[in-house]
């Protein structure tokens, strides 16, 4: 089979060359025969490939019309008898199958497991007339480091590599809810930078193959852009779950860290909490981030998890009162590119005159030093456990994580050093809190990086996202409906850098190379207001969209 996945750019030595050749086989011999694309489509595919499995001829009208769907709607459809869940998990994966070949965005792939699944809710159904959970037979792809019982899991370096023995809790809990398993997805050799390149191979963006899908949970973002998924499950603790929704136009939010369960989710640094990791999912539609994060809270997964924080993700009624909303242009470290300083102009336009919200101009608090912090945190003992499992595998470091951990940024710790370097994130915490209230929003619009969808190999400025994970505000990001047009979206005719960063990311601008790049907005609120933050995204999104 000709597939993407097998193109070898990841190396190491001979004993890596070789597991990774085996690795690589059972991936795509889980690919069935029926479902392969011809190498004649393979060997000459365009830029954007969105629109090829409409056009292949493997998936039926039926199939087509399931895959259009969002969550909320197939899980209302099969409670109402009016789709089965075999069907369901079948139009799915097969489409799931045709993403793959196209995005090198999948890690496993079981179908013929999820159809065993899927008909046992179906006799479920026809047996006591009612749905087994409120996302009864709804297909759920999920992050590779994220374990599902006895399926392949790693956190991207192939020391980790192995087939999990038992469910991690989310996975215990969306199963008692009815939801079904069918594939799992790629990320970043690591889980830490924000494109997937991985010993899998490098997932590209569906809407344009010379750009990143994003990262750290970039196969997702393939996958549900290609409509192989209607929900997937992600992490993040840099934009891993954001990224990959701004670059493909998908829903994503990252809620505050530890109101969601990850307990059992595989990693390589654990201990290190410096920067607490967030669980959410990634979506087609704004309101099944609602029918994700309702379903979650229901199920009472603090009982099980002690580190939870038990709060309710209560979605308020904002229609009695102003909301306030600060807009943010830039964070005076990088300025976006043409495209989403288009987005925001259009956004701030029309969110001046809507009547029920008050725009407020938000300066943001010293981000260039919150970005220092936390860039520090992620590796604290200056990427040595990185290098380790690196060793452990025979593997070369991939060129993004290698700048990931390198000085200045990157220092190894000892104790005082770790206690100091958590007394200035508390600092800023503190700082930018007393900053926040002083501006007297309820959320901020803002970029959700220093541009669309990256070219390969140059996401380097994560200042956008991961200032918010340091703070631990929950953050969103949906899609504006706009894409990047070479005819509007110019060069800047002049540019004064307010930083090395800045004139990196001015310097990766051409026009041409982002053609049809997918333009997103990122929204934040303060910590546990996640369901105000779902409530102002859908009045904004209205709006902007209006």
């Amino acid at each position: 089979m000709s597939s993407i996945s097998s193109l070898p750019v990841v190396t190491g030595n001979a004993a890596f060359t070789a597991k990774v050749s085996d690795v690589r086989e059972r991936l795509e011999s889980q690919i069935p025969t029926t479902l392969r694309l011809p190498s004649s489509l393979l060997d000459n595919l365009p830029l954007d490939v969105t629109g090829i499995p409409e056009s292949c001829g493997l998936l039926s009208e039926n199939e087509l019309a399931i895959t259009d769907l969002d969550a909320t709607a197939v899980c209302d459809k099969i409670a109402k008898g009016e789709l089965t869940a075999v069907d369901t998990v079948t139009a799915f994966g097969k489409r799931a199958a045709i993403a793959h070949q196209l995005t090198a965005c999948l890690t496993d792939y079981f179908l013929d497991v999820a159809i065993a699944q899927a008909q046992e809710l179906d006799d479920y159904f026809k047996r006591e007339g009612k749905v087994f959970g409120p996302l009864h037979g709804l297909p759920i792809s999920v992050k590779d480091h994220i374990p599902i019982r006895g399926r392949w899991c790693s956190v991207s370096f192939l020391s980790t590599l192995a087939v999990s023995t038992e469910d991690c809790d989310m996975i215990r809990i969306l199963r008692s809810l009815g939801a079904i398993f069918y594939v799992k997805t790629t990320q970043p050799q690591g889980g830490m930078t924000l494109e997937c390149l991985s010993f899998y191979g490098r997932t590209l963006n569906p809407y344009n193959s010379n750009l990143t899908a994003g990262g750290s949970t970039g196969g997702e973002g393939a996958l549900l852009a290609m409509k192989g998924s209607c929900m997937g499950l992600g992490t993040d603790a840099g934009g891993s779950i954001r990224a990959p929704c701004a670059n493909c136009g998908l829903y994503g939010i990252c809620p505050t860290a530890k109101t969601l369960p990850t307990r059992g989710y595989t990693w390589f640094q654990y201990g290190a909490d410096g920067v607490s990791q967030s669980t959410g999912p990634m979506c087609r539609s704004a309101r099944d981030m609602k029918t994700f994060l309702h379903a979650i809270n229901s199920a009472g997964a603090a009982l099980s998890d002690s580190s939870l924080i038990p709060i309710p993700c209560a979605v308020p009624d904002l229609s009695q009162r102003k909301l306030r909303v600060g807009i943010m242009t830039h964070d005076n470290v990088v300025l976006p590119h043409p495209p989403i300083l288009r987005a925001l102009e259009i956004a701030k336009q029309k969110l001046s005159v809507a009547p029920n919200i008050e725009l407020i101009e938000y300066i943001p608090y010293d981000h260039d030093r919150g970005y220092n912090i936390i860039r520090e945190t992620y590796f604290e003992d200056g990427g040595q456990i990185v290098r380790r499992h690196l060793d452990a595998g025979g593997e070369n470091i991939t060129p993004l994580l290698e700048w990931a951990i390198s000085p200045p940024f990157t220092k190894d710790h000892d104790a005082a050093g770790i206690h100091a370097l958590r007394n200035e994130r508390d600092k800023y915490r503190f700082n930018y809190s007393d900053h926040w209230n002083i501006a007297g929003c309820d959320v901020v619009l803002c970029p959700p990086g220093p541009g669309t969808a990256g070219l390969h190999e140059t996401m380097k400025y994560w200042g956008y996202l991961a200032i918010w994970n340091l703070l631990d505000y929950p953050g969103l990001v949906f899609p504006t409906g706009l894409k990047a047009d070479p005819s509007i979206d110019v060069i800047r005719e002049s540019f004064e850098p307010m930083s090395d960063s800045d004139q990196y990311n001015n310097s990766l601008y051409d026009p041409e190379l982002f053609v049809g790049a997918p333009i997103s907005l990122q929204l934040v609120a303060r910590r546990f207001n996640d369901g105000l933050l779902l409530a102002a995204q859908e009045i904004i999104e209205k709006v902007i969209k209006s």
